[in-house]
């Protein structure tokens, strides 16, 4: 659930980018490469729609010359799409050139959605002769995740059950699992991973994640100037950093003063992501700040906080991000906000209350009630953009995610309503949501705010 890529989207820009990586991948695999003279890049629904805001178009030209999110130069971008645009060639794979158009051939298709998923693309490679040589239909399913056609929703997106010792799709699963071992739900996600791994490998792995969380931080604490993408917005990180700092020693009549820090580190992450930087996929991009920002709380202002701790903290994330993932949905596209902003704060909601002490029921307990206080928020990013209502979003998710962990650590676990009841409402309101108000900037900020609808506008670039 946690995967080190760039900004500014999961969805929009790491899924694409891995699925042009495949398609390349692909032709070389089937010795087809070779013949290959031109390739088009057709983008569906929110993929088309908030395509140019999220970098999806760079994202696709990008995974065809070879690139993977998790090991790109994210200062190198500009400098490889400036190359094609002045040769007018792409070479795929770094190796074979084809002729391409930046501009021409990606093309944005933001009214119309494949039927399988709103994420979707086709990629079609062509002779000299125009023929088709190959072509994929792939869609981005959120958090990274990519499927190809024929999708099939069956399918775990991530490993819940076969091989592992204590496979669970389920919150109900999961607590079933944990009462029969007796192990708190850090421990029982534990065994699961190093039936795959070994158990230094589970703690080097988390570490980095962590690692890459805090480096993601620093660098939004202390880079100043305005957001790329014509709304202006400017960074308010730093200046934010400065002053908490000057603060520091005088804080004591103010009991708040920790929940600035949390916002703080939110900000700093989606700040981060919004300028196309290296980030960790929490579960998704414009969701990434969510758990850093409780981590680093933990981390600053809970007594014994360790690295013991944070790996803790991230598996019992993760082993609810697993049940968010199969059983609901990260996807802004699917289900609007609720399902990244939710999922995430859910996610931080569980990993505190491990650490906190918390019990299985307790852990389950705070998940749910950062999912239900979520239920039906939109997604409707301004001018196609992860930045309006995306950056601060991501604060007020972080410090609900501390209240959720906080509320559920003061009950014994009972309560009405189940994650698992919580996250079905989360899919059956996404199914309800009108198309206007999932990723595609037709609906809700993105309209009120711009004055028209954003689809097919053409927003500066960085």
């Amino acid at each position: 659930m946690f995967s080190i890529g760039i900004g500014p989207s999961s969805s929009h820009t790491v899924g694409p980018m891995r699925a042009a990586l495949a398609f390349a991948e692909h032709l070389e695999g089937t010795a087809a490469l070779e013949r290959v003279v031109s390739v088009t890049i057709d983008l569906y629904g929110s993929l088309g729609a908030t395509g140019r805001g999220h970098g999806t178009d760079r994202a696709v030209v990008l995974g065809l010359l070879g690139e993977r999110p998790e090991l790109i130069d994210p200062d190198a971008v500009a400098g490889l799409l400036d190359e094609i645009r002045r040769s007018g060639e792409l070479r795929v794979l770094g190796r074979h050139a084809v002729g391409f158009d930046l501009d021409g051939d990606v093309r944005l298709i933001g009214r119309t959605s494949l039927p399988a998923h709103p994420n979707g693309m086709v990629f079609t490679a062509r002779d000299a002769a125009g023929d088709v040589v190959a072509e994929r239909t792939s869609y981005s399913v959120g958090g990274g995740f990519v499927r190809d056609h024929p999708l099939d929703a069956s399918e775990p997106v991530v490993g819940t059950g076969a091989g592992l010792p204590h496979g669970f799709r389920s919150a109900q699963e999961l607590l079933d699992h944990c009462r029969s071992t007796g192990l708190g739900v850090a421990d029982l996600v534990r065994r699961n991973e190093e039936s795959l791994r070994s158990g230094n490998d589970v703690d080097s792995g988390l570490l980095d994640i962590f690692a890459a969380m805090a480096a993601c931080v620093d660098h939004g604490l202390v880079t100043d100037g305005t957001l790329p993408g014509g709304l202006g917005v400017r960074r308010r990180a730093p200046r934010l950093h400065r002053e908490l700092l000057s603060e520091e020693g005088n804080t004591a009549a103010d009991v708040l003063h920790a929940m600035d820090w949390v916002s703080l580190f939110a900000l700093a992450v989606n700040e981060e992501n919004a300028a196309g930087g290296r980030v960790v996929t929490a579960p998704t991009n414009g969701a990434a700040g969510i758990v850093p920002a409780v981590l680093h709380f933990y981390r600053r202002f809970v007594r014994g906080a360790d690295d013991a701790g944070t790996v803790r903290f991230l598996l019992a994330a993760g082993g609810i991000g697993i049940i968010l993932k199969e059983t609901g949905s990260i996807s802004g596209a699917e289900v609007g906000c609720q399902g990244e902003v939710g999922s995430a704060s859910a996610m931080a909601a569980a990993g505190l209350a491990e650490v906190l002490g918390g019990t299985p029921e307790q852990v389950e307990n705070a998940a749910e009630i950062a999912v239900e206080h979520h239920l039906g928020l939109t997604c409707d990013p301004v001018g196609g953009l992860v930045q309006i209502p995306c950056i601060e979003r991501n604060a007020v998710g972080a410090t609900t995610a501390i209240h959720a962990a906080r509320t559920a650590m003061r009950g014994d676990g009972s309560h009405v309503v189940s994650l698992d009841t919580a996250i079905a409402t989360m899919r059956q309101t996404g199914a309800h949501m009108r198309s206007e108000y999932k990723e595609t900037s037709l609906g809700g900020l993105a309209l009120t705010v711009i004055g028209r609808p954003t689809v097919g506008v053409n927003v500066p670039e960085c």
